[in-house]
């Protein structure tokens, strides 16, 4: 699909997330390509009017939203958010999501853990039968990486999971290191059998700060493909 045919999918997609808000509102801001349209989406309408009070879940977001001159606010001073809109790297029929190819997912799954409602927004190429296409990332603390990477492993494989658990590099080939300052693990699994179980094996592993699953936080995915868009979940609140 060419670039230009999927950009435009990705900002009808946030429109529609766009729907959904009115002033008043609190919002999280995510993080990453498609997130970034919703984000020109809410600058537009504050341009217009639209009086609300957004959490960016990175720096790279705040930038953008500053751009617009969008009020913003931390989770310390607005603890509750009426809704989360981001995007996802894939999804499953369940809501399931795989997220963090932007190196957020540690922000991203606070803010949206805050939420009354998240709201992924994407085109239809992010859908899979089975999460795993997408490299899984694992945001993890700088001490005992290769110990944690062993554990890593290990708890994949009990899971069913086999693949490389490769340390992300910047572009200048140094190891990259998430706003929060921690290293990410890239799990290129290709296939995740059970990914509430390997959820919960992460979530043990003293190392691990965060992981890219997020599951049972999505209430609805907006998808946008040739056709229209489509819903999957509940989009109301």
């Amino acid at each position: 699909m060419e670039h230009s045919l999927i950009e435009t999918l990705k900002r009808k997609a946030a429109e529609r997330a766009a729907s959904l808000v009115r002033s008043g509102m609190k919002l999280g801001l995510g993080t990453g390509s498609t997130a970034a349209h919703f984000v020109d989406c809410i600058g537009e309408m504050a341009r217009d009017g639209l009086d609300v009070v957004c959490v960016p879940t990175s720096e790279r977001t705040r930038a953008q939203a500053e751009g617009w001159g969008l009020r913003l606010s931390t989770l310390d001073e607005t603890p509750d958010l009426d809704l989360t809109v981001d995007g996802a790297d894939e999804f499953d029929s369940k809501l399931r999501l795989v997220k963090g190819g932007g190196g957020a997912l540690l922000r991203e799954k606070i803010v949206a853990a805050a939420s009354k409602r998240m709201v992924v927004i994407t085109d239809a190429s992010k859908e899979v039968a089975q999460l795993g296409r997408f490299k899984l990332p694992v945001e993890v603390d700088r001490f005992g990486l290769n110990a944690t990477r062993r554990h890593i492993e290990e708890a994949a494989r009990a899971c069913g999971c086999q693949g490389p658990v490769v340390l992300r590099k910047d572009q200048d080939g140094k190891d990259y290191l998430t706003d929060g300052g921690h290293p990410i693990f890239d799990c290129d699994f290709r296939v995740i059998p059970d990914p509430d179980t390997l959820a919960l094996a992460l979530n043990a592993i003293p190392g691990v700060v965060e992981h890219g699953l997020f599951i049972g936080m999505a209430s609805a995915v907006v998808v946008a493909d040739k056709g229209g868009i489509r819903v999957v979940g509940k989009l109301e609140g």
